[in-house]
């Protein structure tokens, strides 16, 4: 999805498209959780702090959380560059 203003990495909250602007926040949103949960889980794995099953229960769920994002962002008609919005003088989001 490319939403107008999307050009510029804004979120589009024009109120004849607010669904698409906030879906797309919301997965943004959801997706930046998304790559802390993992980067925390490969420095606990790093670290030595869990069990092989642990390890194993971690990836399964990793696996099982990007692919329902794939889904969700399917189904929104959103890519990976529609999540990293434009935060002005802070960058880029993720």
């Amino acid at each position: 999805m490319q939403p107008s203003n999307q050009a510029n990495g804004r979120i589009n909250l024009d109120p004849d498209n607010a669904e698409e602007g906030l879906a797309q926040l919301v997965m943004t949103v959801i997706e930046l959780l998304r790559q802390i949960v993992e980067r925390h889980a490969i420095r606990r794995v790093e670290g030595g702090h869990l069990t092989e099953e642990q390890i194993e229960n971690l990836g399964v769920a990793l696996m099982n959380l990007e692919e329902k994002m794939k889904e969700l962002k399917d189904i929104f008609g959103l890519d990976a560059e529609d999540l990293n919005i434009d935060l002005g003088p802070l960058g880029r989001l993720i």
